[in-house]
């Protein structure tokens, strides 16, 4: 019996669903084209095509986890991506009576506000984009379940590939005008607390319905970029700095509570390890 269905099995989806495999739990994974991770049964579909994801009725999975990107930066495609793919999957699953939970992998961005205070999840999420209102109104698809469900907020995603900060702090030139607040959360901690999030569930152990995934130090932008840099290149003093102007810091206690760790719980272990897997 399938127990974990993963919705886009692109780079976070395919390394939750790599985790899962390990565990010994059984996972299909769907995407538009491309391959799937070992031990992964691949569906091909396209979450924007309602009739190309017939093929998800009959799997009756027990858990859904819904972890797809949009193709542009759009609010046509946040909305095609997000909002209609995710009610397009969900349609899918309406006579699945062994559908326990849904995960929906949505993002800090719909924390648009400007604050001094530390943000965590009983604070309300304030869009200030259409990125933000379109992956809020995804959220809210959710209520109408009969199943349990849980949305993971996740901060800005870095690691293997994700090498904007390594690839902007080689160019001081090029680096943004403001300083401002930012979180992050390693690719491979979003996983394992995705995983981690499912193990708990399988168990029949309860979870919140909300939970920020992001790391243990909000950093502004020239601190990260100022550390990136001089571990780069020793030699040179890069010490760029200018008022912290806009951002917002997150908390991730919620998510520290559940009893997770993280192998990268600030972004000066996780970029280390980036750029040792660089140099080697």
């Amino acid at each position: 019996m399938l127990k974990v269905l993963i919705i886009g099995c692109g780079d976070l989806g395919g390394e939750v669903a790599s985790q899962l495999v390990r565990l010994g739990i059984e996972v299909a994974g769907v995407r538009r084209s491309g391959t799937a991770a070992e031990g992964v049964r691949l569906i091909c579909a396209d979450v924007t095509q309602a009739e190309s994801l017939e093929v998800l009725a009959p799997l009756q999975p027990k858990i859904l986890i819904y972890c797809v990107a949009a193709n542009g930066q759009t609010d046509a495609q946040y909305k095609a991506h997000y909002v209609d793919g995710l009610r397009n999957v969900l349609a899918t699953q309406v006579d699945n009576k062994k559908l326990k939970h849904v995960f929906f992998v949505s993002s800090t961005r719909v924390y648009g506000q400007n604050t001094e205070a530390v943000l965590d999840e009983s604070m309300p999420a304030i869009p200030a984009d259409f990125g933000g209102e379109r992956l809020l109104e995804a959220e809210h698809l959710l209520n109408g379940l009969s199943c349990n469900s849980t949305i993971l907020r996740l901060s800005g995603i870095y690691g293997p590939g994700r090498l904007r900060m390594i690839n902007l702090a080689k160019s001081p030139e090029k680096w943004p005008v403001q300083n401002s607040w930012s979180n992050r959360i390693h690719r491979d901690d979003a996983a394992a607390f995705i995983v981690f999030l499912v193990q708990q569930v399988l168990a029949d152990k309860p979870i919140l319905h909300c939970y920020i995934v992001t790391d243990s130090k909000p950093a502004t932008q020239f601190e990260v970029l100022n550390w990136i840099a001089q571990k780069m290149q020793p030699s040179i003093a890069i010490t760029r700095q200018a008022e912290i102007t806009g951002g917002k810091r997150l908390s991730n206690q919620t998510m520290l509570r559940t009893g997770f760790i993280l192998q990268y719980p600030d972004y000066q272990i996780g970029y280390q390890a980036l750029l040792s897997s660089i140099d080697n």
